[in-house]
């Protein structure tokens, strides 16, 4: 994604659903937190950072690929793997138990039970929803419990008019999620970021460009 695409996408920017296969018994390595990270590198340190890190070349050959002096390259390197880190899951949750949060996230919040969903999250949970321009999104990241519960509670009411129909759990861009169909016939896939037992980072794509791809089965 150019920084061009960037400046003019609407709302919060998240890669496309990418799904496990469903023999898949240990978490990903690569999470959508991850590829998040990776793509707000800048250009050059994610070149530097893929060359050297990924495809193992040497400095000096990384710079001679991106027009950079070699310790300019090593620095480049060093601060994104610094951002890599950061966002790297600090535990990883087993997918058995991980489907098993996402299943009772998606009945608390779908039932408007904010006692079960306030249980379920992280003081400092974040919200990331991705309709880009094309279908109805928060536009900003909603930070902190009460911003997450708040909006959930305000969901609720639409759920209980028209309800979210399940499709399937699944693991999403190496987290737990799930996919549903929702009022006005939207698509939609969530994935849960967990750690020490809490959500702390929910990941929804709406937007039906990204989602044209997603493996269905029978609607519940």
């Amino acid at each position: 994604m150019t920084g061009r695409r960037r400046e003019t996408y609407i709302g919060p920017w998240l890669p496309e659903p990418i799904f496990d296969p469903e023999d898949t018994d240990t978490p990903d390595d690569i999470t959508l937190p991850l590829m998040i990270a990776l793509e707000r590198l800048s250009p050059l340190e994610r070149a530097a950072f893929l060359l050297h890190d990924v495809f193992g070349m040497e400095f000096d050959a990384v710079g001679e690929a991106i027009g950079r002096e070699p310790a300019t390259c090593r620095k480049l390197a060093s601060r994104a793997r610094a951002h890599i880190y950061d966002a790297r899951p600090r535990f990883a949750v087993p997918k058995e138990r991980g489907l098993k949060l996402a299943a009772a996230f998606f009945t608390a919040s779908r039932s408007g039970d904010m006692a079960a969903l306030r249980a379920l999250l992280a003081e400092d949970v974040v919200a990331h929803a991705d309709g880009g321009g094309k279908v109805p999104a928060t536009l900003q990241p909603l930070v902190g419990l009460e911003a997450v519960l708040a909006r959930h509670a305000g969901m609720a009411r639409d759920f209980a008019l028209s309800p979210s129909r399940l499709v399937r759990y699944a693991v999403i861009d190496g987290l737990p999620g799930f996919v549903t169909i929702e009022g006005g016939n939207i698509m939609q896939t969530t994935a849960l970021q967990i750690e020490d037992e809490k959500v702390v980072a929910i990941y929804v794509t709406r937007n039906p460009d990204k989602l044209r791809n997603v493996p269905l089965g029978p609607v519940h």
